[in-house]
């Protein structure tokens, strides 16, 4: 099993290789993290070569939960970071490495759930990954040779964490009891947006739609939400519908 100690999901989204998710492994084990996510690994699991290249960090591999998809993969988190060399036309907060992992072990200590979203070698994540994420992780390297391999980009991430971890600020204004929306919470009611939304014709005109999907799914996923608030908000999606149903 993973250790109990506070620590952010790394999640490997449709990985190439077993030997770069082995790498990964004993990346992250460097820096004491352990709770490892795979999203579609292409070469199927498990996967010999992924524990060739762990070397010492095969348990991570062994515990490694699997799915099917990221929507899947991040359902039960409250914050998630996408990793990404590539600017992307999306509003939402830039951090850092460092100043990532620092907000991630304050959010942590609120009692919050962290994943970190990595993409896949050849190309990194997709803008539909990317838009279910909270906040953007940029790494500023060279723009002539942006790309980072994928065990280099968990080990980046995982050093900072270490970092972070060592002696995190207490944040201005603490919400330790706070019961925070998880991803499937937020997801559920996105998804009931978009379909009354439908409903009521706001899609349009039909070539901007895809657009304008992606952009409500942005607007979503950048407001911390508790469980009281998507409550909230599915009540009063609710009674607009039934009001206009009334008026009808």
């Amino acid at each position: 099993m993973p250790t109990d100690t506070p620590q952010p999901d790394f999640i490997l989204v449709r990985p190439q290789m077993g030997e770069n998710i082995g790498a990964a492994a004993r990346a992250m084990w460097n820096f004491g993290l352990d709770r490892m996510r795979i999203v579609a690994p292409r070469d199927g699991w498990p996967n010999p070569s992924a524990v060739a290249m762990a070397s010492g960090a095969g348990r991570l591999l062994d515990e490694a939960m699997l799915s099917a998809d990221v929507a899947e993969a991040v359902r039960d988190a409250t914050y998630v970071y996408a990793t990404t060399a590539r600017p992307r036309e999306m509003t939402k907060p830039v951090f850092s490495p460092e100043d990532a992992m620092q907000d991630a072990a304050r959010r942590i200590a609120e009692g919050q759930r962290v994943a970190v979203l990595f993409g896949p070698e050849r190309a990194g994540l997709e803008n539909a990954d990317v838009a279910l994420a909270n906040a953007i992780i940029t790494v500023p390297v060279n723009p002539e040779f942006p790309s980072l391999n994928l065990a280099q980009c968990v080990l980046l991430t995982g050093y900072e964490w270490r970092r972070a971890t060592e002696a995190v600020a207490e944040p201005e204004t603490r919400m330790d009891n706070t019961d925070w929306a998880a991803h499937a919470d937020v997801e559920a009611l996105a998804q009931h947006y978009e379909t009354r939304m439908e409903e009521a014709g706001f899609f349009y005109p039909e070539h901007k739609a895809p657009a304008m999907r992606q952009t409500l799914r942005n607007f979503w996923s950048r407001m911390p939400l508790t469980e009281a608030d998507t409550r909230l908000l599915h009540g009063i999606m609710r009674q607009m519908v039934r009001w206009k149903n009334r008026s009808d």
